[in-house]
């Protein structure tokens, strides 16, 4: 409702979506905070995000997620998200085996540049394509498992298991983030950097 002052939250955090270009972050993203599926694709330059409540066991949390370029170019830009971001999401698209491949430098760069405390899920996308799928839910497993990260299958598209995972990462963030130590408001460090839509103020998520 237009004019309406929603009471501060009690935790917030960022939440940065990372993986190769094409793979489905934008969508995922849009589908959890808009509830749409993005039809056409278009490749995402730097960084965007959007901003979703939740209410979880009785607590209100305040999620900024940051979608990022899966081009090589961008990450120099995106890179300076991490060391701010709370959660990671690394995905990769289960009709793609290169995006599957290279899940080694993304969650390589998570290592270098992220807080060493942060809560990270591995979400293999589009398994609404079945026909077209080659990575098997197994090897996801076992990816999950070698990366240190908790395992999710999900299609944006059919709005299969997108709630789910970001539910699962914020209560995660929740057991390691007290309430008292979250009072500084959600921005963007020191790094200059800002997203492309960050100064609107359209989005009926952001609140």
């Amino acid at each position: 409702m237009e004019g309406r002052v929603l009471p501060p939250p009690d935790y917030k955090m960022q939440i940065i979506i990372i993986g190769d270009s094409g793979v489905g972050k934008t969508s995922f993203m849009d589908r959890f905070t808009e509830g749409a599926h993005r039809q056409a694709y278009s490749a995402t330059v730097g960084i965007d995000f959007k901003v979703r409540r939740l209410d979880i066991d009785n607590k209100t949390v305040k999620m900024q997620i940051w979608d990022t370029a899966g081009q090589e170019k961008f990450n120099s830009i995106t890179t300076a998200y991490y060391r701010q971001a709370r959660a990671a999401v690394v995905m990769y698209d289960v009709t793609r085996p290169a995006t599957f491949q290279n899940l080694r430098k993304w969650f390589t760069l998570l290592e270098t540049h992220a807080r060493t405390d942060v809560s990270k899920i591995l979400v293999g996308n589009k398994t609404d394509q079945k026909e077209n799928r080659v990575i098997s839910t197994e090897q996801g497993q076992r990816a999950a498992q070698e990366f240190g990260a908790e395992f999710f299958e999900s299609s944006a598209k059919s709005d299969s298991n997108v709630f789910s995972a970001f539910e699962f990462i914020a209560t995660d963030v929740m057991k390691k983030m007290p309430m008292e130590s979250n009072q500084l408001p959600l921005g963007f460090g020191n790094s200059g950097i800002r997203p492309r839509n960050a100064d609107k103020t359209s989005n009926p998520c952001t609140c």
